[in-house]
């Protein structure tokens, strides 16, 4: 079997996106060695070159012209015989030509719908136009979570058999175990407090970290904070320096992946209080880790967390302050939860993952 794939994420997306495609290709090159897989892009990056140096696995240059992921990437899967098309970010090509092949896209989330405030209407129209059509030319949709599912269905109109939920996975450095140098190092580098809390993901206004911040106020709680900072981080910042919280307070940059899995396997508890989410790969990556977890009633994220996370209403910084406290007072709890949880996370582990994925390709054909 020769799979295509639209490979603009995985080259040049460093997080979410990226690492999904980064994630499902190595696992089905590594499950699956006997089909061929092709990344689709106008060019590559040095991201995912461990993956690149599986012999099953083929950079393909798309075709020279304007909007060529549209117009010419389907037409170069069909011209080197690809039996399937796999769009990773919901969106397929617009342009085919008579040769057959299957089609397959991944929808994440349809968060500009049910949050229009956090994107422009331009992006939301493009968004929805774009989803539609992807959904409606595809043979099969995969949707990362029961969540996603449902909104697909409501959204754009979908039936329900069209549909195939499969989870995600996470990077491998959060289920292996790091060396002491480089656990030694990290906690150098980083100054890291003795005891925290942690949280990952972007500082965006949906991320919710203003209520985590509000919450470990007045309390001593050390938070240390892993992810990219846009406008929203000034609202944080302006609570912290009005509360005197520069100390408790601490935001890490220059994080490499290995650091980040040491990082969470430092912290006493992680805290994830989105608002919504289409999975939440944060919190796989804190129960492999063997950290419990906190994080919101609401969306997928019971999916990812299971019944032994804790779980808070994100509107409510007094209530994330008393889940809080209490498994910082509390160790046996915190252990209890996280041994119940690391057995819960083992099915988002990369065999079964895989084996979905190419059930659903050999179904299709």
């Amino acid at each position: 079997m020769k799979i295509a794939f639209d490979a603009k994420r995985f080259f040049h997306n460093t997080s979410g996106l990226g690492n999904y495609s980064r994630d499902l290709i190595k696992i089905l090159s590594q499950y699956y060695p006997d089909n061929e897989y092709l990344l689709l892009n106008k060019n590559k990056s040095d991201r995912g070159a461990d993956i690149m140096e599986n012999p099953n696995v083929h950079f393909v240059e798309t075709s020279k012209g304007s909007m060529s992921r549209q117009f010419k990437m389907g037409k170069d899967a069909q011209k080197n015989n690809a039996d399937i098309f796999h769009g990773l970010s919901g969106e397929l090509p617009l342009k085919w030509d008579k040769k057959p092949i299957k089609k397959i896209v991944t929808i994440h989330d349809l968060i500009f719908v049910r949050y229009p405030q956090y994107y422009s209407f331009f992006d939301r129209k493009i968004h929805l136009w774009k989803f539609k059509k992807a959904a409606r030319n595809a043979d099969k949709i995969i949707a990362i979570s029961e969540q996603t599912k449902s909104d697909i269905i409501t959204y754009l109109k979908v039936p329900e058999h069209k549909i195939k939920v499969i989870y995600q996975g996470c990077h491998k450095a959060f289920k292996e175990q790091q060396s002491e140098g480089l656990i030694q190092a990290t906690k150098d580098k980083f100054t890291l407090p003795e005891r925290f809390i942690l949280n990952v993901g972007t500082i965006e206004e949906r991320k919710n970290l203003l209520n985590v911040v509000k919450a470990v106020s007045g309390t001593g709680i050390p938070l240390v904070v892993v992810g990219r900072k846009t406008g929203y981080y000034k609202k944080v910042e302006a609570f912290i320096k009005k509360n005197n919280l520069e100390k408790q307070i601490h935001f890490l940059e220059g994080v490499s992946m290995d650091e980040l899995a040491v990082i969470y396997k430092l912290a006493d508890i992680f805290i994830y209080p989105s608002l919504f989410e289409g999975f939440g790969i944060p919190i796989i990556e804190a129960l492999f880790s063997k950290i419990v977890t906190i994080t919101s009633n609401t969306s997928s994220l019971p999916e990812a967390g299971g019944k032994d996370s804790v779980y808070i209403n994100p509107e409510s910084h007094l209530d994330i302050q008393s889940k809080i406290q209490f498994l910082w007072d509390n160790e046996s709890e915190r252990k209890r939860r996280a041994d119940k949880s690391f057995e819960f996370v083992q099915k988002f582990n990369d065999e079964p993952i895989a084996g979905e994925l190419m059930n659903l390709y050999q179904e299709i054909l």
